[in-house]
């Protein structure tokens, strides 16, 4: 299979193509991706003489129809997906999420390939701390951002172009996902690497708010199975019923750094912080069999944890910058 991927140099798509040409070498595998902020073309350095690398824009018409031509299938990870940078500017967010989608839409529309569209939980809004309900894919849309908006949007253009052209789409829905290569502006990796430059951990708020964690490995196994086996027109939930709050994910992290319990700063919480987000998995482990190999969310912090550890090379031209934006934001 020829495969287009959006987003390759980002983290889950940069995870996406290792664990494409580790299980799938009979691929051909050719990332198209605009090296903004949050994409690193180092994530793909160990990988980098087996694909094909384009820098550019998924809005660039003519480059898309181009790539999209040659290509059996196309995996869109391509988005700006940061909420706080969506709070400050929403126009990078509906240039690359809406017009981006749009784009590579009207292209495997001409061409006549196949599409998996990667989206988040998050454009289902959130849930109540004490709701024991969890998003399945008929939960109605209830975005609270600009980043979770622009995501929704490109989702419903998707279902469009399946319904009215029958364009051959399949959609994914993920929570929250963690590993190697996460940029360190994210939650997880932001704690980790600041233990291990000095810096105190940072905690929104009292850190009630609940994510339902997926190791990166976890999500692109069920992307590979529903590009394989999924049906078109189908949306499917990605989830590992890795619940766990915030609090609770930095208690974790600074025990597997050998850190005191309370060596951790509160901060401001950000605007419009969602509550809860939970996923019912049910369609994707029934339908098409898939089940998480991290099953325990200890696990698969703890090697993440020691990725940071052996990868210092690879985030730390990344830190201070990072650290700078967010204390001007007093964060």
């Amino acid at each position: 299979m020829r495969l287009l991927v959006t987003g390759g140099a980002g983290f889950i798509g940069a995870n996406f193509v290792h664990q494409t040409l580790r299980e799938h070498p009979e691929h051909e595998v050719t990332v198209l991706d605009a090296l903004t902020y949050a994409g690193n073309e180092a994530s793909l350095a160990p990988v980098r003489d087996r694909i094909g690398f384009v820098h550019g824009s998924v809005s660039d018409a003519d480059l898309v129809d181009r790539l999209v031509a040659g290509a059996d299938a196309v995996v869109h990870f391509a988005a700006e997906s940061h909420n706080d940078n969506s709070l400050a500017d929403p126009r990078p967010f509906l240039d690359t999420n809406v017009i981006g989608t749009f784009t590579l839409l009207e292209a495997v529309r001409r061409h006549g390939v196949r599409l998996h569209h990667i989206s988040t939980d998050e454009v289902y809004g959130d849930l109540e701390l004490d709701d024991p309900g969890r998003f399945t894919p008929e939960t109605p849309y209830n975005p609270s951002s600009p980043y979770s908006s622009t995501k929704a949007s490109s989702d419903l253009l998707v279902r469009a172009w399946v319904r009215s052209f029958g364009v051959h789409a399949t959609i994914s829905n993920c929570s929250n996902n963690y590993g190697p290569y996460q940029h360190v502006e994210k939650f997880i990796p932001r704690q980790i690497t600041n233990v291990l430059t000095g810096r105190r951990p940072k905690l929104y708020g009292a850190g009630a708010n609940v994510r339902d964690w997926i190791h990166v490995e976890d999500h692109n196994a069920a992307v590979h199975l529903i590009l394989e086996k999924g049906r078109a027109g189908e949306t499917y939930l990605i989830g590992a019923d890795g619940e766990v709050n915030n609090r609770d994910v930095l208690a974790a992290v600074l025990e597997l750094l050998g850190q005191p319990a309370d060596a951790y700063d509160h901060v401001t919480d950000r605007a419009g912080h969602d509550l809860r987000y939970a996923i019912d998995a049910g369609k994707l482990r029934e339908e098409l069999g898939w089940e998480p190999l991290y099953t325990d969310f200890r696990d698969g912090l703890a090697a993440t944890v020691a990725w940071y550890r052996e990868n210092e090379q690879w985030w730390r031209p990344l830190k201070d910058q990072v650290e700078a934006a967010y204390s001007a934001r007093g964060q």
